[in-house]
């Protein structure tokens, strides 16, 4: 009995110690882009659609990530982010979970995703400043008005060591 009690304590500390080594070992990736072109003939229009070439650049989207194993896919909610983040939450069958930039803090969506790869489909002068926030540098600038393009990557360690990269998809 005393064997069977030992040899069943080993393989839960045993298993507790993969457990935590995983754990430690995990990566939190964050996706961020901003929405495709959207349809800019009545300036009055606070939620305007995507326009064909905004339609075409969320199919390209979808195909550039098709490989990324996203586990949450987030949007504000507006229709042209959610046009943009529609097809790839539809290919991952995800559903899109709305956020607000106003309200946004980079700790606790940090801790709340942490070990995860997420996508965060944003606007020209949200992204950056969200992107900025999780690097802790104001390094990215606003994004130009006629620049639909960027792809900002951000993997954390598990020990806190932040690699960020932007890439120009076009």
């Amino acid at each position: 009995m005393k064997t069977l009690l030992t040899a069943l304590l080993f393989i839960l500390s045993t298993t507790l110690i993969q457990a935590q080594q995983a754990e430690k070992n995990a990566i939190t990736s964050f996706y961020f882009i901003r929405h495709a072109e959207k349809n800019t003939s009545n300036p009055a229009d606070k939620d305007p659609n995507l326009i064909t070439e905004g339609i075409l650049r969320a199919a390209r989207w979808s195909s550039v990530m098709d490989h990324i194993p996203f586990e949450t896919i987030y949007s504000t909610d507006y229709n042209r982010t959610r046009n943009t983040a529609h097809p790839i939450a539809e290919k991952k069958n995800l559903p899109l979970t709305l956020y607000s930039p106003k309200n946004f803090d980079q700790r606790v969506f940090r801790k709340e995703n942490r070990g995860k790869t997420v996508l965060i489909v944003g606007h020209s002068n949200t992204v950056p400043s969200m992107v900025n926030a999780f690097i802790g540098q104001d390094l990215y600038k606003q994004i130009d008005d006629k620049n639909y393009s960027n792809l900002y990557i951000i993997n954390i360690t598990e020990s806190g060591e932040i690699i960020h990269q932007l890439l120009a998809i076009d």
